[in-house]
C-alpha cells in the first residue's frame, strides 16, 4: 500500500490553489462545483499528493501539520524564499531530532549536517504548517534496498557531490586514481539512497 493523497483543510480554495501552484506543485485535478470540489496538487518528485476543496473535511482550516523531505535544506529554503514564502531553517538545540517544540529550536541547519537533523518550516495562507526535513542517508531498513529514487535534478546533483567527496577520500586512502570511478559513484549513491553500508 502507498499513501496516495492527504487532505488539508482550507478556507478559500482558489487562494490555496494559487499558493501551492506558485510553489511549483503540479495541478493534477480541479473538479466539482460550489457544493463539492476537489483540488489535487503534487509536490515535485512526490509520490503523494494533497487535496483540498469543498465538502472534503470537517477539520478547521489551518489544522494540518505535514512533513516534506528534501536532500538539501538550504537549497529548499532558498527556493521557498524565492517563491515569496516566509520560511525558517532550524535544528534541535539539544542535538536531537525534535522538530515540534519551538523552544528547542536553534537557527540554521544542524551544525554537523546529520541526516534527519535539519529542518525548515512554513505555513500556507490558512496556517497549515509544512515542515521540511533534510535526509541525505536513510536509516537501514527504512527503504526498499532494491529501489533507488531521486526526485529532482538537485537531488541527483547533491548525491553526486557527496559521492565525489567520498570518492576523493577513497582515492586518498588507496593512494591511486580509481579508473572505475563511475561504478564506485553508482555504488555509493545507491547505498546512500537505500540506507545500506557505504563503500569506502
Amino acid at each position: 500500500m502507498k499513501i496516495e493523497t492527504v487532505v488539508i483543510p482550507v478556507s478559500v480554495v482558489d487562494r490555496s490553489k494559487k499558493f501551492y501552484e506558485n510553489l511549483g506543485w503540479r495541478l493534477d485535478a480541479d473538479l466539482g462545483n460550489d457544493q463539492f470540489r476537489i483540488v489535487q496538487l503534487t509536490p515535485p518528485g512526490s509520490g503523494c499528493s494533497i487535496q483540498f476543496g469543498v465538502g472534503l473535511t470537517s477539520a478547521a482550516p489551518g489544522a494540518a501539520q505535514s512533513l516534506l523531505v528534501v536532500s538539501d535544506i538550504e537549497s529548499a529554503h532558498d527556493e521557498l524564499i524565492g517563491d515569496g514564502v516566509d520560511a525558517e531553517v532550524f535544528h534541535d538545540a539539544k542535538g536531537g531530532y525534535n522538530r515540534f517544540d519551538p523552544d528547542l529550536r536553534a537557527s540554521g541547519p544542524d551544525p554537523q549536517r546529520r541526516t534527519y537533523a535539519s529542518f525548515a518550516s512554513f505555513s500556507d495562507p490558512d496556517g497549515n504548517v509544512w515542515q521540511l526535513q533534510e535526509i541525505t542517508n536513510r536509516l537501514p531498513g527504512r527503504v526498499d534496498p532494491a529501489t533507488t529514487v531521486y526526485s529532482s535534478v538537485a537531488d541527483v546533483a547533491g548525491a553526486l557531490r557527496r559521492a565525489s567527496a567520498a570518492h576523493g577520500e577513497h582515492e586518498a586512502r588507496t593512494g591511486q586514481a580509481d579508473a572505475n570511478w563511475p561504478d564506485w559513484y553508482a555504488a555509493y549513491m545507491v547505498a546512500e539512497n537505500t540506507g545500506t553500508e557505504l563503500p569506502t
